[in-house]
């Protein structure tokens, strides 16, 4: 098949967004397909948020010079606008600030007359042009839940296995917890580090990734007096981060409403326990409280708490890491079968 991947972008930005664009692309191409994808920069302002839904609205991918497309498979708001009777959608989330998070102090204003008609605009035009797919999936429960929700679209959830899925590995159980993310408000590294005061146990904080939050965690990590307990170690490269998964006590990752969450997974195939929040969303698919991880509220307290289990009980925490590498397995998450999901005809 010819096959047609759109999605957008912001320049010199690199998360699980572009891993799994790159990671669909490599799987069609294994699987012998002609492949290409296609992006255009997005920027997130009011009105150049319009003009990319205008712009994608008026794109055809019935016909180019090369002759027809036989598949496209659509990944981000607001490529799905687009027009074809091929089209396929695999839907990584929503423009979120008008769902989710609106009204919330991650998302536009709710007391805002543009911010509302902005709203009901792109509910209606995301609603048209995901009725007009031929088939819905999205990345997690958690996306076609709201889609369902905000919408009235029905969608099947479709699992990604992470970049490194056959590199990752256990190791050793040092006293650290690592947390590796982007360093952004939703992620909430904050959350972690203020749960430092808390902690019975002498556990350390290891945080890598880079982002708008940078210089304001650092400054609270000499605000609380907690230097010689955290380690904020900026970018690392794939062998680092794989040894910091693979000898650490357990991951934490609780970011508010996650649509998805590489971490959770990268953590289940290190063999390694995961404390979340009972709002972090796509985390919430995998853990089980108690078996491979602790759900918690996502207060300070509650995260040392857990985390003092972890410590004081290593047996129980190399248990439940052990439940989640098995868990991994039983879901069958991996590129062969989201090729034979978004090509099936039926």
């Amino acid at each position: 098949m010819r096959i047609a991947i759109t999605t957008t972008q912001v320049p010199f930005i690199k998360g699980g967004a572009e891993i799994m664009v790159e990671g669909l692309e490599k799987a069609l191409i294994k699987h012998g397909h002609e492949t290409e994808i296609i992006s255009i920069p997005f920027r997130f302002n009011r009105n150049e948020v319009w003009k990319a839904m205008e712009m994608w609205d008026a794109q055809s991918f019935e016909t180019f010079e090369c002759g027809r497309i036989d598949r496209v498979i659509c990944l981000k708001f607001p490529s799905f606008y687009l027009k074809s009777e091929n089209k396929y959608v695999w839907l990584m989330h929503q423009h979120r600030s008008v769902y989710e998070l609106f009204g919330t102090p991650y998302g536009e204003p709710s007391d805002d007359s543009i911010a509302l008609t902005l709203k009901s605009e792109i509910t209606k035009r995301d609603t048209i042009s995901l009725s007009e797919a031929k088939k819905v999936f999205t990345i997690s429960k958690r996306v076609s839940d709201r889609l369902k929700q905000f919408n009235g679209v029905n969608s099947i959830p479709l699992y990604q296995p992470p970049k490194l899925a056959n590199s990752l590995r256990t190791g050793d159980q040092l006293p650290y917890i690592y947390f590796p993310s982007r360093l952004e408000t939703l992620k909430r590294q904050e959350l972690l580090i203020r749960s430092i005061q808390y902690m019975k146990s002498p556990c350390v904080i290891v945080i890598s990734g880079d982002g708008g939050q940078w210089q304001y965690l650092n400054s609270l990590v000499t605000e609380l007096g907690v230097s010689s307990r955290v380690k904020m170690l900026g970018r690392v490269n794939d062998d680092e981060l794989i040894r910091w998964y693979s000898n650490s006590l357990g991951i934490f990752f609780g970011p508010y409403e996650e649509d998805y969450g590489f971490i959770t997974l990268e953590a289940m195939l290190s063999a390694k326990p995961i404390i979340t929040c009972n709002d972090s969303g796509g985390p919430l698919e995998f853990v089980i409280d108690g078996e491979t991880g602790y759900i918690t509220e996502p207060l300070a307290e509650a995260v040392a708490e857990a985390v003092d289990k972890l410590y004081f009980n290593r047996s129980k925490a190399k248990e439940m890491g052990f439940n989640g590498l098995q868990r991994y397995r039983d879901l069958r998450i991996d590129w062969d079968n989201v090729v034979e999901q978004l090509l099936s005809n039926h």
